[in-house]
Parts: C-alpha cells; sequence; structure tokens
C-alpha cells in the first residue's frame, strides 16, 4: 500500500514539475493523472495493490466536494451579485464543449467508417 501511495504522490509530483518546466497551461495534477496512465498502459495495467489502494481513495472521494461546497455558500452573495452572467455562461460553455466534442471526433473519426 506504501508503494502505490507512493507511486500516485510520484506521478502528480512528476506531472507538476512537467507542467511547471514547459509552462504548458495544464494543472500539474492533471499531467501527472496523464503520466500516471502511460506508465499504466505500458506495464499492462495497475497491480492488485495499486487498485486496491486507488479504490480506498474513491471510496472518500465525496469528502472532497465538501469544501467547495462550503466555498459556494460562503461566497453566496457573490453568486447572487452575478448571477445572470452565471446564467448565461453555464448553458453557453456547455454547448460550446458540446459542439467542439462532437466536432473533434468527427474530424478524429474521418474515414473510419469504411474500415
Amino acid at each position: 500500500m506504501v508503494r502505490s501511495i507512493m507511486m500516485l504522490l510520484l506521478c502528480q509530483l512528476a506531472g507538476t514539475v512537467v507542467q511547471e518546466g514547459t509552462g504548458l497551461p495544464i494543472p500539474g495534477p492533471v499531467m501527472g493523472l496523464v503520466l500516471l496512465l502511460g506508465l499504466l498502459i505500458w506495464r499492462g495495467g495497475p497491480s492488485q495493490s495499486l487498485h486496491d489502494t486507488a479504490g480506498g481513495f474513491l471510496k472518500y472521494l465525496g469528502l472532497l466536494f465538501v469544501p467547495a461546497g462550503v466555498g459556494v455558500v460562503t461566497e453566496l452573495q457573490v453568486l447572487k451579485a452575478n448571477a445572470l452572467a452565471i446564467a448565461v455562461a453555464i448553458p453557453v460553455s456547455t454547448i460550446l464543449g458540446l459542439v467542439v466534442t462532437g466536432v473533434l471526433m468527427q474530424w478524429l473519426l474521418r474515414g473510419k467508417a469504411d474500415a
């Protein structure tokens, strides 16, 4: 279990180092997840220890949303002051994300229907 936690933390650290070194606009922990994915693909999947450790962390994932919920409640006045902007931004960004995803998938899958 300790080795599995160390592997997860080292991947996160490596992702942060890569992000800081390259200046890419991607959070370090996200880059760490990509590095972890590459490592797992290279190794042929997670070990049983890593699988069990990650499963243990995922069991308590909901607790990580508590600070975000508290932040929303404490900033309620800011949300009320910007309600119109938020009400417009959420559906527009959702639609934009769906359109970009659809166009990107069509571009990536072009010519695959013949195969």
